[in-house]
């Protein structure tokens, strides 16, 4: 039997209380104030470097904290706040008073595969179009983005550009209007091309979101997966009552 005392409770680690100092100590500073070095940090709360640089770690981590090697490390800006509904990530940034934009890494016509095929309720070897993108708010890459879509759109690369939102350009150029979504949501740590694609550290935490729309008539229209930067971003979803 432990002799151990019901109130008792094991202390809580070094770098967590190292934590909580140092959102102390940026409460209330502008995003992108540099805090002290690591060294500094160490001195000033008589710890060690390897403490300083866990608690560091886990606020980047969480979005309190942005790093860039060889410039330090600063306040974070606050998280993306993303309404995944019936919108675009478009919509969604410019009804925040965000700026969207978006880079093209790829836009072809291919041959659906097994998982494609299933997703999107077409035969196997099917034609779609893979569209491939980074999504960016205020010029920070904030989403790595493929999305496959049945059949292929003629002058769909230039109509995209104009319209800039994937929704947008669907019901106002094809005439195919979303009017059911389903979202899965799980998460994942950054790998080398995250890392490559985003600007972000290997292991870094993402939240990965599957999309499927679907037309008025149940019809699948796009099938898309989305790698969000964990640190920026923020998943919101809203369900009126009795839907």
């Amino acid at each position: 039997m432990s002799n151990m005392s019901p109130e008792a409770a094991p202390a809580a680690p070094k770098y967590y209380l190292l934590k909580t100092e140092v959102l102390a100590l940026i409460a209330g500073l502008q995003p992108g104030t540099l805090i002290p070095t690591e060294r500094a940090l160490a001195e000033k709360y008589s710890t060690s470097r390897t403490t300083v640089r866990q608690a560091i770690s886990e606020l980047v981590a969480e979005g309190r904290l942005g790093r860039i090697q060889g410039h330090g490390t600063f306040v974070a800006p606050p998280k993306v706040t993303h309404v995944r509904q019936l919108t675009s990530f478009s919509d969604d940034a410019r009804t925040q008073g965000l700026r969207p934009d978006s880079t093209l890494i790829a836009l072809d016509v291919l041959k659906a595969d097994s998982v494609v095929s299933a997703h999107l309720g077409l035969d196997e070897g099917a034609q779609v179009t893979r569209l491939e993108r980074i999504r960016l708010i205020e010029g920070e890459p904030l989403a790595h983005e493929v999305a496959w879509l049945p059949g292929k759109l003629a002058r769909f690369k230039s109509n995209l550009t104009k319209a800039g939102s994937l929704y947008a350009v669907l019901a106002d150029v094809y005439g195919i209007r979303v009017a059911d979504v389903e979202d899965t949501v799980e998460t994942a740590l950054a790998g080398p091309g995250d890392v490559q694609l985003l600007g972000i550290e290997m292991g870094a935490p993402l939240l990965v979101v599957h999309r499927l729309a679907r037309s008025a008539t149940g019809v699948p229209v796009e099938w898309t997966r989305s790698t969000f930067r964990g640190d920026r971003f923020r998943f919101v979803s809203r369900v009126k009552s009795g839907e």
